[in-house]
């Protein structure tokens, strides 16, 4: 994946670069942006570009309008934020194609940045229209790719615009993503433990099963852990058990065991007879289950037994939550392996929504190796080895 082109092979000095950032940052109720971490990400890239004289176009999408202006979603907040971060004007563009957007464009000065107006307030930008994507790519010189939380979708902004533009290839955030995947998985230092949470085997089949050809070790926590105990056998009470998925679970556990991989599941459950904050709940081995009872976290035992594997790992994958953490009283079994993974000196990478949330309550941002920006690009890649918006820049490399 290494083999594209990054922005530092390309002569940036006067000229046109259009980089698609991931600027979908959270906005609380007010419309503020209430987290600026993607924001910060991108620095690198833009700053580069920047320095190098570049007159540099930064184009993004934010939420899920509906192929039409929707005022809530407009990245106008976010050229407010970036200004303040870059220390510097930037520019907003009141849309992201069409003749004003090009006369704003054409009028950049070099080292000036443009932002330009949500993506996804057009169609085209999701259904990777051709005419979109062709619209977008008369506006640059050279297009960077920098946005790795969308580089598992075919949309114009990251997939189509590839065959319209001269020069294409990826930014320093976009690298950072690759270079932690091989690292992590490709030549990795052993063992390689993987720690899958979450509710639902269904979301996690192609994961779970790439995973098993390269890791020595694996934990298997979250509610899809019923799953697995009702193929053994096990009682699950009301516990979210996925009937469908059982034979699935069955086909993993045979796999583990045929590869030499090391499984690891729960030992212990925190039940409780309903999906609630407030109520009784108590520790129950994993095959005493009462039957109106459901779980909705590891146990201190299964948490003793993970720190350990955690502890004897030389680079870790964790995806996923142990429990429902969100609420307090079943918040230890996640807690508690975000920071036994923060205590080991292994290479850790994180990635996920829910996994990254987990991350920051527990307190051990700062000791995650490196935390993916994306949540579905994490998974693809960690299922399928490469990305749609990566492999196209590789099939195409750079027009003559």
């Amino acid at each position: 994946m290494l083999s594209c082109k990054t922005i530092e092979d390309f002569q940036l000095h006067e000229r046109r670069i259009l980089i698609r950032v991931d600027y979908n940052v959270p906005l609380d109720e007010e419309g503020n942006i209430s987290d600026d971490t993607r924001i910060r990400r991108s620095l690198p890239t833009v700053n580069y570009a920047l320095d190098r004289n570049g007159r540099v176009i930064l184009a993004s999408h934010l939420g899920r309008p509906r192929g039409k202006p929707e005022p809530r979603l407009s990245l106008k907040p976010v050229a407010v934020r970036l200004a303040r971060l870059l220390k510097k004007e930037v520019k907003f563009a009141p849309d992201c194609i069409g003749p004003q957007v090009e006369e704003m464009v054409n009028d950049l000065q070099p080292g000036e940045v443009l932002l330009l107006e949500n993506l996804r307030f057009h169609p085209g930008e999701r259904e990777n229209d051709p005419e979109f994507a062709r619209a977008l790519a008369r506006l640059a010189d050279v297009y960077i790719n920098d946005a790795f939380g969308t580089a598992h979708r075919k949309h114009a902004s990251t997939y189509g615009i590839v065959q319209f533009v001269r020069e294409a290839g990826i930014g320093f955030l976009m690298k950072k993503e690759i270079e932690y995947f091989q690292r992590a998985l490709v030549d990795p230092r052993r063992p390689l433990l993987a720690v899958i949470g979450g509710a639902k085997v269904s979301t996690k089949i192609g994961i779970l099963e790439a995973l098993l050809k390269r890791v020595d070790k694996m934990i298997i926590g979250g509610a899809m852990a019923f799953t697995f105990y009702r193929y053994l056998g096990w009682p699950t009470g009301k516990s979210l058990v996925e009937e469908e998925m059982v034979g699935v679970a069955g086909r993993i556990l045979k796999q583990a065991w045929q590869g030499g991989v090391k499984l690891y599941l729960p030992v212990d459950v925190v039940v409780a007879p309903e999906f609630s904050p407030h109520g009784e709940s108590r520790t129950v081995p994993c095959q005493e289950i009462p039957r109106d009872w459901m779980g909705l976290d590891i146990g201190p035992a299964s948490v003793t037994l993970f720190e350990e594997v955690i502890a004897g790992a030389q680079t870790i994958i964790w995806n996923g939550p142990m429990g429902v953490f969100e609420m307090d009283k079943f918040k230890h079994g996640t807690f508690s392996v975000a920071r036994a993974i923060g205590r080991s000196s292994a290479l850790s990478i994180a990635g996920g929504g829910d996994t990254d949330v987990a991350i920051h309550e527990a307190g051990v941002t700062d000791q995650i190796s490196y935390i993916s920006t994306g949540g579905g690009a994490f998974l693809e890649l960690l299922e399928k080895g490469t990305l749609p918006a990566l492999e196209v820049l590789k099939e195409r490399g750079s027009k003559p």
